[in-house]
């Protein structure tokens, strides 16, 4: 920590002066819960380290007409005491109930939660579902739109540039009737990291899908979209015989790996029987 620079800029255009001056290669942290692990392991030495909690502009959960936006530094902890978010995006608001502990979801933002593109990160199966776009902004103003499908490159890799950072991330109110369900299994029943999970967002007409949205995390390079599964339910009875085949293609889809949590093949049969629990949970509407 001795060869780091350290920064708080109070607004946008004083971080655009910081960076802009910046002699060392800038990095970006907002709760701090998973760069200063990486600080103490001297992995982000000899950086400027700009710490984006000043910048309380982006602070905010707002209800628009159609649509739902997130500040990048929202808190977890705030994100899960949000009637907006437990009313119009139930996935979200369960996932960021269960992510790490009261004191890390104080800390930690969705902002900070999506960059660091971990792919167990507890928002982005919830917001895969929702088919969120994440917003962005570079010096000078610049800013851009990347859909969340489009966002994750690798494991801790996204498409943000080195001098790009996440303002903010929206997507529209699900429709009605809509039923959804978020599912994790962890090592343990609290304060774990996902072995994996999945985010289920259901349109239905009846007992008949029109459109599903299952998104998983843990089980690929970066969180993801069950395309060939939503294609295949869409336009289908919600039945068991629907489900269970459902279930035995979804370990086609995936391509998880085997590390200190499970192995590739626990998390392939696994995945399989948690998908069929949140079908079946989101057919039902969801957790009360």
């Amino acid at each position: 920590m001795n060869e780091m620079e350290y920064a708080r800029p109070k607004s946008l255009k004083e971080m655009d002066r910081i960076v802009g001056a910046a002699k060392r290669p800038v990095k970006f942290i907002a709760g701090g819960t998973n760069v200063i692990p990486d600080i103490r392991a001297g992995a982000l030495s000899s950086k400027l380290l700009v710490d984006l909690s000043g910048l309380k502009e982006l602070n905010f959960v707002k209800e628009e007409k159609n649509e739902i936006a997130i500040g990048a530094l929202t808190t977890i902890s705030n994100i899960a005491a949000s009637r907006v978010i437990r009313e119009k995006a139930p996935l979200l608001f369960y996932a960021a109930g269960q992510l790490g502990s009261p004191l890390t979801r104080n800390r930690a933002t969705i902002g900070g939660n999506l960059a660091y593109a971990s792919p167990a990160a507890d928002t982005a199966p919830p917001l895969l579902a929702l088919e969120a776009v994440v917003h962005t902004r570079r010096r000078l103003g610049r800013e851009r739109k990347i859909p969340i499908d489009r966002f994750f490159l690798g494991p801790n890799k996204t498409r943000l540039a080195k001098d790009e950072i996440i303002t903010k991330i929206t997507f529209s109110k699900p429709k009605d009737p809509s039923k959804g369900s978020y599912l994790k299994l962890g090592l343990r029943n609290a304060m774990t990291i996902s072995v994996l999970s999945i985010a289920v967002l259901l349109e239905t007409n009846g007992n008949v899908c029109r459109k599903a949205r299952i998104a998983l995390g843990a089980v690929a390079p970066t969180p993801m979209r069950a395309y060939r599964i939503e294609k295949k339910f869409a336009g289908r009875a919600i039945d068991r015989k629907n489900i269970e085949e459902s279930s035995l293609l979804i370990a086609e889809e995936i391509s998880p790996i085997s590390d200190i949590r499970a192995s590739a093949e626990y998390r392939k049969r696994v995945t399989s029987v948690l998908f069929q629990r949140a079908i079946q949970e989101a057919s039902r509407g969801g957790k009360p």
